[in-house]
């Protein structure tokens, strides 16, 4: 065996080789996967499906936006999750009266170092962390929301003319409460399409909530202990962006998404029936990027269909715009997305 193929490991069906670091990376990822799951497991009770998304979003260089009525412990998942990350942590507490410069910092003019001389200084805002949660999000208008845009793509923020990168890794966690209560507003596309996972945050079950009437009415609330560090999260970004991808799970990606859009020859009837929008060129690299990451977290060292499967429902949920028929039929985009893929099962099948 030479040097070079001395490196490499060859996993999964085709002869695909992952060099032999990243294999004993992914599974280092996947011990620390279960460990982080138990920790945050100290504070909360159940909600498996919920972190799992969280953490695939944060190594997909995602973020996530988390949809739930009020007490469903949303923000304490995030604040749990960034414990037990070691990451720094800020929340912003969306409300109306909210101002952009709430969140990216201001200009503050201060006294200098000479007498009676005074200079503008910039105090950063709460954006300038690793974890951001917005909570509430859709409680403040859209001017506010918007100010978000630029962070969340590019990583800075511009005040004054002025640039100010954000740290690094850098994610947006936000909360947001049904539209269809008191005082929201309603998020806008263009900000809807910066977020990778749209992750529903459903009521416990019964045992759950057992346990929940049990276990957390009382004493003191348990300090979680470090799991993951900042640079252990970007060192296992980079693991997952060299997953390799076979091409039958590219294009079942770019038909799965070319198939949302109502215009498009590709959608069946029903699409073009019920839609008014469909997905973008964005959420084809979310499919990806979140199979990867999905892969992963299962000790997985190449992406399969069932990963690309996983994702689809967060990355596309969002990203699709039923029309007035659809909701007069009660027919949700997670609805035509479960079309959608029983469709794809069985066209995978027939061939």
């Amino acid at each position: 065996m030479t040097e070079t193929s001395s490196t490499l490991a060859s996993v999964a069906p085709g002869g695909t080789l992952v060099p032999s670091g990243d294999v004993e990376a992914i599974k280092e990822l996947r011990g620390l996967y279960e460990s982080l799951r138990q920790e945050i497991g100290k504070v909360i009770i159940g909600q498996h499906e919920v972190v799992e998304r969280l953490l695939i979003c944060i190594l997909a260089r995602g973020h996530a936006l988390l949809m739930g009525v009020p007490g469903l412990a949303k923000t304490t998942i995030i604040n749990a999750l960034s414990q037990a990350m070691s990451l720094e942590f800020n929340r912003i507490q969306f409300t109306p009266d909210l101002m952009p410069s709430d969140i990216t910092g201001t200009d503050i003019l201060q006294e200098t170092d000479q007498p009676g001389r005074r200079a503008f200084v910039f105090v950063k805002g709460p954006i300038f962390a690793n974890i951001v949660l917005a909570d509430e999000i859709n409680r403040t208008p859209p001017k506010t929301q918007a100010a978000l845009l630029e962070a969340m793509q590019e990583h800075r923020v511009t005040v004054a003319g002025r640039l100010f990168s954000l740290p690094s890794p850098f994610f947006v966690l936000a909360t947001q409460n049904p539209i269809e209560q008191e005082g929201t507003y309603a998020l806008p596309e263009a900000q809807l399409d910066r977020f990778m996972f749209f992750i529903h945050v459903d009521y416990p079950t019964r045992d759950e909530e057992r346990r929940l009437a049990r276990e957390t009415t009382g004493g003191e609330r348990p300090n979680l202990n470090h799991i993951l560090s900042g640079a252990d999260v970007l060192r296992f970004q980079e693991i997952v962006s060299r997953v390799p991808v076979p091409d039958h799970v590219y294009d079942a990606a770019v038909d799965l998404v070319r198939k949302t859009r109502p215009a498009s020859p590709e959608a069946p009837a029903a699409i073009r029936k019920m839609v008014t929008w469909g997905a973008g060129p964005r959420a084809i690299q979310y499919l990806i990027r979140g199979a990867k990451a999905h892969a992963v977290l299962r000790g997985s060292y190449l992406v399969r269909m069932e990963d690309l499967e996983a994702v689809a429902h967060p990355v596309l949920t969002h990203r699709i715009l039923t029309n007035f028929q659809a909701q007069a039929e009660g027919v949700t985009s997670r609805a035509i997305i479960d079309q959608l893929l029983t469709e794809m099962r069985g066209a995978s099948v027939r061939e």
